[in-house]
């Protein structure tokens, strides 16, 4: 394994309720380091390591003004402390790797050169990458060839290509080194003039008097109409909604081995869907003639791309009529519903598991069986 893959599975997808982003690890001190950006308006956010696993975490300390943020993770998610490097360590031209999961989707790894060491935009200097930086990129590291963190992935330029920027490695380090020595109990923002911790709603720092913008650093995000809508329906299944967003109006968690998308749908519609099963190899007619008896109102079941799909379909116009609580309801009941097809077209019509299934292979059994995972929180 290279110095690189060693510690690629510490770097998490990092979810809200306006999007994602990316972030990684450090096991002695129990946190997600990502970009404040990511989180702000957020309390709580969701982790996802590339097993799919979600955790719900504290956001426990921001500084704005190096658009960094810490996030109080309590599950030990199995890795070692990485190693730093400084930015005067590097050279032109040094090869550099970019860790994340780029606008939502599964992990990937990106490679460039050192544009530039010290890169100075505004009041901080930052590492400069040809590497590919794309949105939700924002929070991973940036690691050299030897797998040591030169800095956390921070923007790139808007319309302009090969173009990235890192906080670098130093400015970090520095900023853990302070955590440590008084971490907070409490969601903390950190003052960019004086440093000290501010932990109440202000527009000017207690300790300094410098002015702040104490409603956006302060103030969670308010939920839209939609998402209050929904959410609250997951609450009734005892759904954590934080753990189980995954972006603006989305989301996505597992009932047993069924995997639930709960999204807007050409802006008109409020679709629930599952990707149950993989259709047979042979024969498909019984199967067919259940799919068209339509047995599981007022949900419908449907064929897409060699795979069984169970939806449930609404207007949003119709989530503000007499009919929402019977909308609630159907979600509530549609997650219980995946979950109890799968098993049924895999015994009655020999199904193969989707490939968003959650099982496991058990080696002494000729087929898959399902794992049950609790919701994490």
């Amino acid at each position: 394994m290279s110095d690189i893959d060693q510690y690629s599975s510490a770097v998490v997808k990092v979810t809200t309720s306006s999007g994602t982003g990316s972030g990684f690890y450090l096991p002695s001190d129990n946190l997600v380091v990502t970009n404040h950006h990511v989180v702000a308006g957020n309390r709580f956010v969701a982790v996802e390591t590339q097993d799919k696993d979600k955790y719900k975490v504290r956001v426990l300390q921001i500084n704005p003004a190096l658009d960094l943020a810490f996030l109080e993770c309590k599950e030990d998610l199995g890795q070692t402390d990485p190693a730093f490097v400084n930015s005067d360590e590097l050279t032109m031209r040094a090869k550099v790797y970019v860790m994340g999961f780029p606008f939502g989707r599964p992990f990937t790894v990106t490679e460039g050169i050192v544009s530039s060491p010290s890169q100075n935009i505004g009041e901080n200097n930052y590492v400069q990458t040809d590497a590919a930086i794309n949105p939700g990129n924002s929070g991973g590291p940036m690691l050299d060839a030897e797998g040591r963190i030169i800095g956390v992935t921070t923007c790139k330029i808007a319309q302009a290509e090969n173009m990235g920027y890192a906080l670098p490695s130093e400015a970090l380090v520095k900023e853990l080194e302070e955590f440590r020595a008084n971490r907070p109990e409490q969601f903390s923002v950190k003052c960019p003039s004086c440093s000290q911790l501010i932990v109440e709603e202000s527009d000017y720092c207690s300790h300094c008097g410098h002015k702040l913008d104490g409603k956006n650093l302060f103030q969670e995000a308010t939920l839209s109409s939609l998402a209050e809508f929904v959410e609250g329906a997951l609450g009734v299944r005892e759904i954590d909604p934080v753990v189980a967003r995954a972006g603006y109006e989305f989301w996505e968690f597992y009932q047993g081995s069924a995997l639930i998308r709960i999204f807007v749908y050409k802006e008109k519609y409020l679709l629930a869907t599952c990707p149950l099963v993989k259709l047979p190899k042979t024969g498909l007619e019984p199967l067919y003639r259940y799919l068209l008896s339509n047995p599981v109102p007022p949900y419908f079941l449907a064929i897409y791309e060699s795979s069984v799909y169970l939806s449930y379909r609404v207007r949003l116009a119709d989530l503000k009529t007499g009919l929402s609580d019977d909308i609630r309801r159907h979600i509530f009941n549609m997650s219980l519903k995946a979950d109890e097809l799968d098993n049924e077209l895999i015994d009655n019509y020999h199904c193969e598991w989707s490939k968003e299934s959650r099982r496991e292979i058990d080696p002494k059994l000729k087929g898959p069986k399902k794992e049950w995972k609790p919701r994490k929180s």
